[in-house]
C-alpha cells in the first residue's frame, strides 16, 4: 500500500511554522504497513489543491491531507473537496451538537455561527469525529484512491490518526508487514562504517533494505524488511543483526532509535551506582543538557559548570592563572585540571571536561580552529584526548559532545 501526505498552509511555505504533522502521520502509517510514497506542502489555493489531488489520483491508495479545516475564510479544504468530488456541504447534526457543547463548556460562551459552520461537511463523506476539537475529519473515496482530510492542529490530528484513521485502515485494507531495526553506532563516520560492512551489506536478502542515517559523531543503520511472511522477516532481521554485531560490535551502542548515547550512558551509570559531573567551555553546557535530558538523570548526574571564559575557569573552577598562561586555555593540561576540579567540587565518580576552539576565529586560544581537548576523570585516573573536528562551529560542538559521552561509555564498560 502506498500513501501520499499533503499539508496545506501558507504558514508552512513561508517558514513560519515547521511541518511536524507529516512526520507523525508517516510513522503511524509505517507501523501498519503503509508506505509513504511522497510528502508535499502546498498553499491555501483552490487550484493548487485540486491539481495536487489529481496528481495522486489512482497513483496511491491513500492521500492524507492536514490543514485548511478551520472556521475562517482562508480555510478552503472542505469547499475544495466538494469541487473535486462533485458534492455539496450539509450540516452534520452530531458534529454540530459536539461543537456547541465544546464551545459552551470550554469557552463558557454561546457558539457563534462561525463555530457552528464547522459542522458543514460534504454529503458523500464519512465523518471522522474529532472529540478534542471542533473540526471533524473527512474520509472520501474516488476510483482507486481514498482522500482523508484532517485538521492541522497537531493534537487534533494525532487524536484522529490514533482513534479513527489507523483502526479504519487496518479494518478495511490488507497490508504487508514492515519491520524496522535500527542499530546505533558511535565514533566512526559513514564512509568508514560502510567500508567495514560492505560484504555484509552485499549479502542482505532482497527484501531487506539498509539505510545510513549519519549525524555528527554517530551513524544509525536502519534495516527495513517488507513482505507478507512476518515470521520470515523477523527471523532474517535478527540473523543479520547478529552477523553485523560480529563485524562492528566495537562501535554499536544500541539497537533502537530511542537508545541514544545519553540513555545508554545513563543506564550504565545507574547499573554501577556511579555519578557524573561536567565542566564545559567550548560545548557551553550541551554535555550537561544531554545527560540531564534523560528520565531519572538525577540518580547519576550531579551538576555542571559552564566555564566559558578564562575568568570563570579561574574563579569558579579554581584553575591557576599560571597553568592557563603556560599552556593556554585550549590545552590538555587545562582540560585535565577542569575535570579534576569539578569532580572534587561535585563529589562524583566521573567528570567530563571540554575545552577547545570551535571557531570561527581563534579568540583567546592559540590552538587551530576545530581543536578540542576532552578530559575524563575516572575513579582511578584522568584521560585526556585531543581532536580536530574542523568546521563549521556547530559540527565541532556536536562532535565534541558525542565524543565525550562515548569516552565515558567506553570507560564505564571496562569496569562491568
Amino acid at each position: 500500500m502506498k500513501a501520499a501526505i499533503i499539508t496545506i498552509g501558507d504558514e508552512i511555505l513561508i517558514g513560519q511554522i515547521v511541518d511536524t504533522n507529516s512526520v507523525y502521520i508517516a510513522k503511524s502509517l509505517d507501523l501498519i504497513g503503509v508506505q509513504t510514497h511522497e510528502m508535499v506542502s502546498i498553499s491555501d489555493d483552490k487550484k493548487h489543491i485540486l491539481d495536487t489531488f489529481a496528481k495522486y489520483q489512482n497513483k496511491v491508495d491513500i492521500v492524507v491531507i492536514t490543514g485548511g479545516l478551520g472556521p475562517t475564510k482562508d480555510d478552503i479544504t472542505k469547499k475544495t473537496f466538494c469541487d473535486y468530488f462533485d458534492d455539496f456541504l450539509i450540516v452534520d447534526k452530531t458534529v454540530e451538537k459536539h461543537v456547541i457543547e465544546l464551545i459552551e463548556r470550554v469557552m463558557n460562551r454561546p457558539a457563534s455561527q462561525i463555530n457552528k459552520d464547522q459542522a458543514l461537511v460534504p454529503s458523500k463523506c464519512t465523518v471522522l469525529h474529532n472529540q478534542v476539537g471542533t473540526a471533524p475529519g473527512m474520509w472520501m473515496s474516488k476510483e482507486n484512491t481514498v482522500f482523508i482530510s484532517l485538521p492541522g492542529v497537531p493534537y487534533e490530528m494525532k487524536y484522529l490518526i490514533e482513534n479513527e484513521i489507523i483502526p479504519k485502515i487496518v479494518k478495511e485494507y490488507r497490508r504487508p508487514y514492515i519491520i524496522h531495526k535500527t542499530i546505533l553506532t558511535y565514533g566512526q563516520g559513514e564512509s568508514l562504517v560502510a567500508e567495514r560492512i560492505e560484504n555484509w551489506e552485499n549479502n542482505l536478502p532482497n527484501f531487506i533494505k539498509l539505510a545510513y542515517l549519519p549525524s555528527p559523531g554517530r551513524v544509525r543503520l536502519r534495516l527495513s524488511a517488507r513482505g507478507t511472511d512476518k515470521e520470515l522477516l523477523e527471523k532474517s532481521i535478527a540473523e543479520n543483526v547478529i552477523a553485523l554485531t560480529a563485524i562492528i560490535g566495537d562501535i554499536i551502542v544500541g539497537y533502537e532509535d530511542g537508545e541514544t548515547i545519553e540513555i545508554v550512558v545513563g543506564k550504565l551509570l545507574k547499573q554501577q551506582n556511579k555519578t557524573i559531573s561536567t565542566a564545559e567551555s567550548c560545548t557551553g553546557g550541551k554535555v550537561a543538557q544531554l545527560l540531564s535530558s534523560v528520565n531519572g538523570a538525577s540518580h547519576y548526574f550531579k551538576g555542571g559548570v559552564v566555564s566559558y571564559s578564562t575568568e570563570t575557569k579561574i574563579k569558579v573552577l579554581g584553575l591557576s592563572e599560571s597553568l592557563i598562561q603556560t599552556y593556554s586555555v585550549v590545552s590538555a593540561e587545562v582540560a585535565k585540571q577542569m575535570a579534576i576540579n569539578v569532580k572534587s567540587m561535585m563529589k562524583t565518580d566521573y567528570a567530563i571536561a571540554t575545552t577547545g576552539n570551535a571557531g570561527p576565529t581563534k579568540g583567546e586560544a592559540q590552538a587551530e580552529v576545530g581543536t578540542v581537548f576532552i578530559a575524563l576523570a575516572t575513579p582511578n585516573e584522568v584521560i585526556v584526548e585531543e581532536f580536530n573536528f574542523g568546521q563549521p562551529r556547530e559540527k565541532v560542538i556536536d562532535r565534541t559532545v558525542i565524543q565525550s559521552l562515548q569516552m565515558l561509555r567506553k570507560e564505564i564498560l571496562k569496569n562491568l
